[in-house]
């Protein structure tokens, strides 16, 4: 098993379990896994958290915080003057520099063999900020702000959330290749929903934002008001959810 974050993976080195080992014939933790344990557990020092984060956390770190960073941005446009169009630009563009970081935390983690027990679930939780939270954020900054919209936005994050627990729980048990590596992805990964993200930015190019989102809106001013164009996420969640959708890894 490959405990290193490949380039083409949306979560990071995935720890071994004790089921692994045992099917090894042996359930007793690496003495690295063991010291890290003990940092977590035992350490009452004050930071010791941060003591026992690697490079390639941090990394995670920075993924998260691009994401959080969009967020803010989102919010900043929604205070703001809708004709402003900065905040919602920077809320764009912190996504792609999340995408990087998510790139790059395995690449570290692979080149100085070095993984922490924390890694798979910082990742999973910086990779939800940043590829669930921060487009739905933007999302609704443009335009789909009504209660139906709301809830298929809501619905799109939730997707990426329980696509990252599966994710979590079934990597070990996936088809590997010869070198180890998950021969496919179970449903499509979360960072794909940058490719919304994209759409956001050509309609704000375009300023087909607020009352001109595309494809206009159905039953304006009832409660099932609603925006066509928010299909795009619900399809978007239920592809990462699909269990008999495989990705093939490149």
């Amino acid at each position: 098993m490959n405990y290193y974050k490949s380039s083409s993976d949306d979560m990071p080195r995935p720890r071994k379990t004790q089921n692994d080992a045992s099917a090894n014939g042996s359930s007793k933790r690496s003495s690295s896994e063991e010291a890290q344990l003990m940092a977590l557990t035992a350490d009452r020092r004050h930071f010791s958290l941060i003591r026992t984060l690697h490079m390639a956390d941090f990394i995670t770190l920075l993924n998260g915080l691009c994401g959080l960073m969009s967020i803010f941005s989102s919010l900043r446009y929604c205070l703001g003057d809708p004709n402003d169009y900065y905040n919602l630009w920077l809320a764009i563009a912190f996504t792609p520099f999340g995408l990087f970081f998510d790139f790059m935390d395995g690449k570290v983690a692979r080149l100085r063999k070095k993984s922490s027990l924390m890694g798979q679930e910082l990742d999973s939780l910086a990779d939800l900020i940043s590829f669930g939270v921060a487009p739905s954020c933007c999302a609704f900054a443009i335009g789909f702000r009504t209660a139906l919209d709301n809830a298929v936005l809501v619905y799109f994050a939730l997707c990426g959330l329980s696509r990252l627990a599966r994710f979590n729980v079934t990597v070990a048990y996936l088809p590997k290749d010869k070198s180890g590596k998950s021969k496919y992805f179970e449903g499509t990964p979360i960072p794909t929903t940058l490719s919304l993200v994209f759409v956001m930015a050509y309609w704000v190019y375009q300023k087909w934002i607020l009352d001109d989102i595309p494809y206009g809106i159905i039953g304006a001013g009832t409660w099932y008001a609603l925006h066509p164009a928010v299909g795009f996420f619900f399809v978007s969640g239920c592809a990462m959810i699909s269990k008999s959708l495989h990705i093939p890894k490149i």
